[in-house]
């Protein structure tokens, strides 16, 4: 019988949160079981295991990434899409960095065809379309940006720019900037 309370929505919750003090990598069935304070075992009626848990946290995050991206970009086109969407990532990242972190997690195929990674790639694509990019030049463009918003992201999350001028706000800008020139004057196909 499961313990009064504990659902599998809860555990996961609880795991992104313990995600974000701790580092996704140090998130396990144990460490949640001790958050807890029941024995592991007990989870297991809501969990199949540490890598279930992971998932499941991973799907959590792209979720609430996709829900923060689409109410930043609602009404938004070009530039002004292009800077949301940079900051949804930036901010999450900073917030719950975490949960950040199990974003990244590579999903199983099954995983992934039921994450919100679908949203994702469909609202970078919809920034896209306000630069006018057509196939295959819209998948180079979808991966510079990834590529540009995760790199970013990571170096700062590892403090990366810390301890140098100029200010790592001032350096984000400018490259959002680049980025909009870049994709306005991308040559034609």
């Amino acid at each position: 019988m499961a313990r009064a309370g504990l659902t599998t929505e809860r555990l996961v919750r609880a795991g992104a949160e313990l995600a974000d003090e701790v580092g996704f990598g140090q998130v396990t069935v144990s460490a949640l079981a001790r958050r807890f304070d029941v024995k592991v075992a007990s989870l297991y009626s809501h969990l199949k295991n540490s890598q279930d848990l992971r998932t499941r946290i991973a799907l959590l995050a792209l979720e609430e990434l996709a829900d923060r991206a689409a109410d930043a970009l609602a009404g938004r086109a070009g530039r002004d899409a292009l800077i949301a969407f940079a900051d949804v990532y930036r901010d999450y990242a900073r917030e719950h960095p975490g949960r950040y972190a199990a974003a990244r997690l590579r999903l199983d195929p099954e995983a992934a065809a039921a994450s919100a990674g679908g949203r994702h790639a469909q609202m970078t694509r919809a920034i896209l379309r306000g630069y006018d990019l057509t196939e295959p030049d819209q998948t180079h463009a979808v991966r510079l940006l990834g590529s540009v918003f995760h790199g970013y992201v990571g170096l700062e999350l590892a403090g990366g720019f810390s301890h140098s001028a100029p200010d790592p706000q001032e350096t984000w800008e400018w490259i959002l900037d680049r980025l909009d020139a870049t994709l306005r004057d991308w040559p034609p196909a």
